[in-house]
């Protein structure tokens, strides 16, 4: 049994213009073990979804953004609560609008949500974790995890936001790595050596 204890109820929950606040994150490894994702490349990469208990289909931890917090503490708590994981904010990945079909209240009438979202590397698997008897852990290949969400706005982030900025940084890894030194920089770098 998990020591840490989930959050419940929406007495500290947040809003803006009828919508719910909510933060969340791509949970994410490389396979290789390396513990950065610098260097690898995408297929090299996991991303951690867990089952939604309103239907099939999986999903990215994500919950209600609290008063008490700010929305990097509350996608790292989500990630905690429900899918028993720790680790760093490594990049934002942007706003996402949904609605949602169960949680409808007097502040958001419409049941519209706002999710913040961030990827996260993943650096501790906890093996008990406060929704473990509720929510279960699957590492997939990002293609196979674009099949599986559940939600559009969640393929989204993923494809749209998650994708793009991994790419990017394995782009900018590897020009960092092929660096070819022109002429010109070779003549000052010689200039600096010492003789």
């Amino acid at each position: 049994m998990s020591e840490l204890v989930a959050r419940t109820g929406r007495h500290q929950q947040r809003y803006d213009e009828g919508c719910r606040l909510v933060a969340g994150c791509i949970p994410f490894k490389d396979t290789n073990g390396i513990g950065s994702i610098d260097g690898t490349s995408e297929k090299d990469v996991e991303v951690l979804m867990i089952n939604s208990t309103s239907g099939p289909g999986l999903l990215f931890p994500k919950g209600g953004w609290e008063n008490d917090e700010t929305v990097e503490e509350a996608a790292k708590r989500e990630a905690l609560e429900e899918a028993g994981v720790r680790g760093d904010l490594m990049h934002f990945l942007g706003y996402y609008v949904f609605k949602s079909k169960t949680l409808l209240d007097e502040f958001s009438p419409e049941g519209m949500c706002k999710a913040a979202m961030y990827a996260l590397l993943v650096t501790e698997e906890l093996q008990s974790w406060p929704e473990q008897s509720t929510r279960q852990r699957h590492w997939l290949t990002i293609p196979e995890a674009k099949k599986r969400c559940q939600y559009q706005w969640m393929r989204e982030t993923l494809e749209e936001g998650f994708s793009k900025w991994l790419a990017d940084r394995i782009s900018s890894n590897l020009k960092k790595e092929n660096h070819v030194v022109s002429p010109d920089s070779e003549s000052e770098l010689m200039k600096k050596a010492p003789v």
